[in-house]
């Protein structure tokens, strides 16, 4: 009997696990064993994190559990594993990775046949000063809630303050980006800040502000030009500020410098601006580009590595028309999934395939139940139609019924109920915290 090949996917985001779950089915006759190397012990399904930072959804509801991904009929699926860990070093020549566990510092060495790369992405600061230790990222669950805390923190600090200096620099939320994340995070902030003021009768609706900050002069830059327009006209109807075409210089305790010298007052700011791949392939000593993500090839295999691919964020997967295949969720999903393949094809002396795709066209909300979506022909739908194609699209693409259902049922109960204006302060900890930020402006 043939030794099953061992295969290890470092990283449980929109890539791997798309990989994961291709490859635990494999024909009859093909053996491998799988183990997923994550640092968390779930996929968090980030298009959903804006509303779940205003409490549209409730942030367990988008975390699918990797273990129950793994286990089929309450049973281990045979040849599948899932390792609680942070990769921090894979030797090339013996095949190993080295997984430190987060939680007991163990480390231990897991040999592979067969590595994927699908570390993903991160923020980045763009090297604007302050960012790291001022603002909030809306890249993971403690981010949400940290966002939360601090929209709910602010407006009891406003409520309370007789100083209008200090109410104005309160009551004034930035948003530095304009692309799908800091859209949406935008709207779905305006319509949250409209159902909740009428708890707070001391704070004037019409000094409460939101201010959206883009380096470029227009908004959701990677679809065409009216779909920026259009979020731009419903945004500034509901009040929404928007700053284009001027950079972000510095961040502060009391706020935001742009590079002309204006300065935007502001306890909370959120960062939305862009996102670098993982500096993880760096530290395991995997060639990166100058832009930090790993050069592949067609396939997926890491030019110069044998045995190594990469996919996801922090891969620069070469189009058949030049360039770059963009770090989307959907790109990522059918990476994964012709990744798979490719082993599967390289397993058995097969020729692999170099990825095509071409996207199906992206989608941004709006909040207060409107949002604008890119159709095939790059058509457009905005509206209510549009919110609602939105929605029936990514509750679709929730991993399992349970998800879907979860979702489903709070999206109906948010349409009848007022959200919850309960702040957790435990969330918001450190030298960046609400408190520690709102004491050093005083």
């Amino acid at each position: 009997m043939s030794v099953p090949a061992r295969i290890v996917i470092v990283g449980g985001g929109f890539a791997g696990v798309a990989a994961a779950r291709a490859l635990r089915s494999l024909r009859k006759g093909e053996r491998a064993e799988i183990t997923l190397v994550s640092r968390q012990n779930f996929m968090l399904f980030t298009p959903m994190l804006p509303e779940a930072a205003v409490g549209s959804i409730e942030l367990q509801h988008i975390m699918q559990p990797l273990r129950a991904e793994l286990r089929v009929n309450g049973g281990t699926r045979r040849g599948s594993h899932f390792e609680l860990g942070d990769a921090i070093g894979v030797d090339l020549e013996r095949r190993t990775v080295s997984v430190r566990h987060p939680l007991t510092h163990d480390v231990r060495l897991i040999e592979y046949d067969e590595l994927v790369l699908a570390l993903g992405a991160t923020d980045s600061t763009m090297g604007v000063p302050g960012v790291e230790r001022f603002t909030v990222p809306l890249k993971t669950i403690g981010d949400a809630e940290i966002v939360r805390s601090r929209v709910i923190g602010a407006l009891e600090v406003t409520a309370k303050t007789n100083d209008l200096l200090e109410r104005d620099r309160l009551s004034r939320f930035v948003v530095v980006g304009g692309n799908f994340t800091g859209v949406e995070l935008a709207g779905e902030l305006q319509a949250f800040l409209h159902s909740i003021l009428r708890y707070y009768p001391g704070i004037d609706p019409a000094s409460v502000e939101v201010v959206v900050v883009e380096s470029s002069d227009r908004l959701l830059g990677h679809l065409p030009e009216k779909f920026g327009k259009y979020a731009a006209s419903v945004l500034r109807k509901r009040g929404t500020r928007l700053v284009l075409g001027r950079e972000v210089n510095a961040v502060d305790p009391h706020g935001v410098e742009l590079k002309d010298g204006e300065r935007i007052e502001s306890a909370t700011v959120i960062w939305a601006a862009g996102v670098a791949p993982s500096p993880l392939a760096k530290q395991l000593g995997i060639k990166t580009n100058e832009h930090g993500a790993i050069e592949t090839g067609g396939d997926f295999a890491v030019a110069g590595t044998p045995h190594v691919w990469a996919v996801g964020d922090c891969a620069a997967v070469p189009r058949p028309q030049g360039g770059t295949y963009a770090p989307l969720a959907q790109n990522a999903i059918r990476e994964g999934k012709l990744l798979a393949a490719n082993i599967r094809a390289r397993l058995g002396g097969k020729p692999t395939k170099n990825f095509r795709y071409s996207e199906l066209g992206q989608m941004a909300s709006l909040g207060h139940r409107n949002a604008v979506v890119e159709l095939p022909g790059g058509r457009m739908l905005t509206g209510a139609l549009a919110w609602f194609a939105w929605r029936t699209y990514y509750l679709g693409r929730l991993p399992g019924w349970n998800r879907r259902t979860r979702v489903a049922l709070d999206w109906t109960l948010a349409l009848a109920f007022p959200p919850e204006t309960a702040r957790l302060p435990l969330v918001d900890k450190g030298e960046s915290s609400f408190e520690d930020i709102h004491a050093s402006s005083r």
